[in-house]
């Protein structure tokens, strides 16, 4: 093909922020990493079959500190210096093995450093910060394009399975301060939305398609779900403490594994070896999974975002930078929340902090 357009999409989910417990810009709503921008590196090449190998590093970053109850933002949080801060950086690093112009196979393994800073963790007077560092959850994944290349140069349909091992640490601990008797501190697990992992081994989908209507221009799109079948990990949500009554009534304290999801779509336009990219990002975290249980400690909520970028290719390399910049953001109901209305006759309805934006940063290498 005369022109070669580059799709690349993550987690995160956030996802930080979102995945993170993680997606999106993201933030307490962790919606995690996905692997990149997108998986569909690289469109088939119709004249060969030779096999080659594709390497990509992804690194992403967010900072989220505005709070939502549903779309409502929670301005006071900011004036009262009350507001979470949670730094977010994940770095994915991908090697896919493209057998012919059909099929291939990826492995994604990320590398994440997290900090959350907050008052009311740490005794509601002064403000700490806990960390979290090391590998995440890997995945596993085969692709296969729909479509015949050699019959359909323009466009294609690219499918993927996958498994997401539970191999980030999901009781990652640090210390709480102000929190022992006498204002002394305590080691307990980090927040959710910091953790390394979930906790679960879950399976994915993806969907990824593009039709370039000449040389130029072209339209993409991306769908990843993310399958979590375990319903809660056991890691306390008390941060070393008792946890209470009430959180114990309406199962938060422990852990949820939650679904995720992505949604992507726009434009690409060809200059030279710049590929310019304007689209819609949609991350989400649900509030009820569909295979499995849905009780224990989440922040629920989605992140609609408007996703400009742009992509730099020569010869086997590519660069590429994208930002999506939040439009929506909803921290929607969770399980935990409804029970709590049905116990109370009170309407209970949690917050989370999401960021303004996220930037994903990244480089592709194909070995011939």
């Amino acid at each position: 093909m005369k022109f070669t357009l580059k799709v690349l999409a993550v987690s995160a989910m956030f996802i930080s922020a979102l995945y993170t417990n993680k997606v999106s810009a993201q933030g307490c709503v962790a919606i995690r990493s996905t692997g990149g921008l997108c998986t569909m590196d690289e469109h088939p090449d119709s004249t060969t079959n030779n096999g080659s190998w594709l390497f990509n590093s992804n690194s992403r970053y967010y900072r989220s500190f505005r709070h939502f109850i549903g779309t409502q933002e929670q301005k006071q949080r900011i004036e009262q210096g009350t507001n979470v801060i949670n730094h977010a950086y994940t770095n994915d690093l991908s090697l896919t093995r493209i057998f012919n112009n059909r099929w291939s196979v990826a492995l994604d393994v990320p590398v994440i450093a997290n900090s959350r800073s907050s008052l009311y963790e740490h005794g509601g007077t002064e403000r700490h910060e806990t960390h979290s560092f090391g590998v995440g959850d890997i995945r596993f994944t085969t692709y296969a394009w729909l479509l015949n290349p050699q019959k359909n140069p323009k466009g294609n349909i690219q499918a993927g399975l996958g498994i997401k091992f539970a191999t980030g640490n999901y009781n990652y601990q640090d210390y709480f301060y102000n929190v022992g008797p006498g204002g002394t501190r305590r080691l307990g697990p980090v927040d959710q939305s910091i953790q390394l992992g979930d906790g679960g081994t879950g399976f994915t989908t993806e969907l990824n398609a593009y039709y370039n209507f000449s040389h130029k221009f072209g339209l993409y799109g991306n769908f990843y779900y993310l399958f979590s079948p375990r319903e809660v990990n056991g890691t306390s949500s008390a941060r070393g403490g008792v946890p209470s009554a009430a959180t114990v009534a309406n199962t938060s304290d422990v852990m949820s594994v939650p679904d995720q999801y992505l949604l992507r779509g726009g434009a690409s336009y060809a200059v030279s070896k710049f590929a310019f990219t304007l689209g819609v990002r949609d991350e989400c975290l649900p509030a009820h999974d569909l295979i499995g249980g849905s009780a224990g400690f989440r922040r629920p909520g989605y992140i609609i975002s408007a996703e400009p970028g742009v992509t730099y290719h020569v010869h086997n390399l590519s660069l590429y930078l994208y930002v999506p910049v939040a439009v929506v953001r909803d921290r929607t109901t969770s399980f935990a929340d409804h029970i709590t209305t049905e116990l109370t006759g009170v309407p209970t309805h949690g917050d989370a902090a999401f960021a303004d934006y996220a930037i994903n940063l990244g480089i592709t290498y194909r070995l011939k």
